[in-house]
């Protein structure tokens, strides 16, 4: 099968070129021996099936960091390149376009944002370009999928053009690219329109703080509603309708541990979803119903951030808070991606160059960074006391993850390089790609959160039957209450938050816990040590040294924040 790799520079919309060329069918995968992430798809050249793989973003192919380093092993690869070129940055972009002709193999060049460059006044003369460059070019706007038939007919026409010489220097190179652009590009003179000033503020501390203090504000905003209309008019209403045949099965079984492993407690007849805690009401109920809704809104908001390309300036707006906890800016991407689950978030570190960086930012998402189900349910059992509560958990957090990052900051060795980042112009989004990012992510969820939702129930279901549960609560007891001022059977919760912390925060409310022990245990499930997903995945991403280390550092933290908001909201 003939293989096609689409590279280019980050931002040169070439994941938008990727989903016109292969449609809905694609797989993320790591390429071998690396945490990088890649994606392939398939697409028909002519009568012929073409895999097609979306090379991770580089400016050069000389790698200044793994991603970059993926990128240059695969084009050893025998495939057609697809150089995407963003028509609005000719010159930075020819640079690597340049390159890869220096390399030799078959190439065409895609002309991107075509329609961007003619807003800008910005005039390219494509047939004099190609000419130049020896290898078709062909304009294209992936967005709307202007000229991309026309890509898919040249590339198996695509010229091997004679490998030059490598012994080019890189001055030399950028003079090439100076003269190319020369002859082939004319800017027309433009003036400065409200649009530019606004994209100009939004990157600017003094405008863009606030400006991205509001964005993000609405952004969850919007996530909450969409959540709670999704629950009360699609999920509640079908869960009502499941209702008779889940107390069809109570009946049929009759008392007894098998009933409450399967339906859970039934009190008065009637069962409660959420607080049954059975396999097939709170195992189905929670995943499903309560967190299902605001896990589609979130990922959707997310792919609208990234699609519009605002993430890049909220980037480089938080650099410099970043920089101080021994990250860079990039480091907002990972945070983000946590609200949802820290699984993906502590994943996405990867875009951060060193090791020292990856396990600074892994361990405080680990640690700080709620994700969006146990927000969830969060909301639900402080909210009904007021936000007072529910804001005192998010300023603690918010003080472990600037604190605990200072201090990462000073004590753990290695380097962390400055930010350098391209910020790409405000994009109408693809909503095709939009929507798929978020399907795959939804789904990505699902897999993962429904089987240790069931499991979690069921293991409590066995402790408590085995008399287990009443054992842990006793050795726990100098912690849990002496300490933390919290009654014995909280350890249960406490427990299960190795399971899944969300179910574990929503096993809180039958205990009976005032607002004041019900806010130490929640901000205490928060900061200890990390559900089993993002357990496996801080293994997976750090090693087995690091993610002890950065476990130990939990617990030590848990001990005395839950200590201290003992003391400083029940009294000594």
């Amino acid at each position: 099968m003939k293989r096609v790799l689409l590279v280019g520079n980050p931002n040169v919309g070439k994941s938008v070129v990727f989903t016109r060329l292969t449609g809905a069918e694609v797989v993320s995968s790591n390429y071998p021996g690396t945490t990088v992430d890649y994606t392939s798809g398939r697409m028909l050249l002519g009568e012929e099936r073409a895999e097609v793989v979306d090379v991770p973003g580089t400016y050069s192919l000389e790698p200044s960091n793994p991603a970059e380093a993926v990128a240059v092993e695969m084009l050893d690869q025998e495939a057609t390149l697809v150089s995407v070129v963003d028509a609005t940055n000719l010159e930075r972009n020819l640079y690597l376009t340049l390159q890869l002709l220096e390399r030799g193999g078959p190439l065409v060049v895609a002309l991107n944002m075509w329609d961007e460059a003619h807003h800008l006044g910005i005039e390219i003369d494509p047939a004099r370009l190609e000419a130049l460059l020896g290898v078709p070019v062909v304009p294209t706007v992936a967005l709307t999928g202007e000229g991309i038939s026309e890509l898919v007919k040249r590339v198996p026409q695509a010229p091997v053009p004679a490998a030059a010489p490598a012994t080019r220097s890189e001055d030399d190179r950028w003079a090439e690219v100076g003269r190319i652009v020369r002859e082939v590009q004319q800017v027309r003179h433009r003036h400065h329109t409200l649009w530019d000033r606004f994209q100009d503020a939004t990157v600017k501390p003094l405008t863009g703080i606030p400006a991205a203090l509001l964005i993000l504000a609405g952004a969850f905003g919007v996530v909450r509603a969409i959540g709670e209309g999704l629950t009360r008019l699609v999920m509640d209403p079908l869960f009502e309708l499941y209702r008779p045949l889940v107390m069809w099965l109570a009946k049929a079984l009759g008392p007894g541990l098998v009933r409450d492993l399967v339906v859970g407690t039934v009190t008065h007849g009637k069962v409660d979803f959420l607080q049954a805690m059975g396999l097939l009401t709170t195992g189905l109920y929670a995943p499903f119903a309560v967190v299902l809704p605001y896990v589609v809104a979130f990922y959707l908001v997310l792919s609208l951030l990234e699609d519009t390309g605002y993430l890049p300036r909220l980037a480089a707006l938080t650099d410099a808070v970043f920089h101080g906890l021994g990250m860079h800016g990039h480091a907002i991407v990972p945070v983000l991606l946590g609200f949802g689950c820290n699984v993906p978030g502590v994943l996405a570190t990867r875009v951060l160059e060193t090791r020292r960086q990856r396990f600074i930012a892994a361990t405080l998402i680990a640690m700080a960074v709620p994700c969006l189900a146990q927000s969830v349910i969060v909301f639900g059992v402080l909210g009904r006391y007021g936000l007072r509560y529910v804001a005192i958990v998010y300023g603690t957090l918010a003080l472990v993850y600037l604190s605990a990052g200072i201090l990462l900051n000073r004590i753990v060795g290695g380097e962390s390089p400055e930010l350098f980042a391209e910020i790409p112009r405000y994009r109408k989004p693809a909503w095709r790609t939009t929507w798929r990012k978020t399907l795959l992510r939804t789904k990505s969820y699902v897999a993962d959160a429904v089987p240790w939702m069931l499991g979690g129930v069921a293991l409590v279901n066995v402790l408590y039957a085995t008399g287990a549960m009443h054992w842990l609560a006793r050795l726990a007891a100098p912690v849990v209450e002496g300490l933390w001022g919290l009654p014995g059977s909280a350890v249960v919760a406490l427990l299960m938050g190795v399971m899944r912390k969300y179910v574990a925060v929503g096993m809180l409310l039958p205990l009976g816990m005032t607002p004041a022990q019900l806010t130490v245990a929640v901000t205490v499930l928060s900061v200890y040590l990390p559900c089993a997903a993002t357990f496996a995945v801080l293994i997976k991403e750090l090693g087995l040294r690091d993610t002890a280390k950065a476990l130990a550092l939990m617990v030590v933290v848990s001990v005395l924040v839950g200590g201290l908001l003992r003391v400083v909201l029940m009294g000594v």
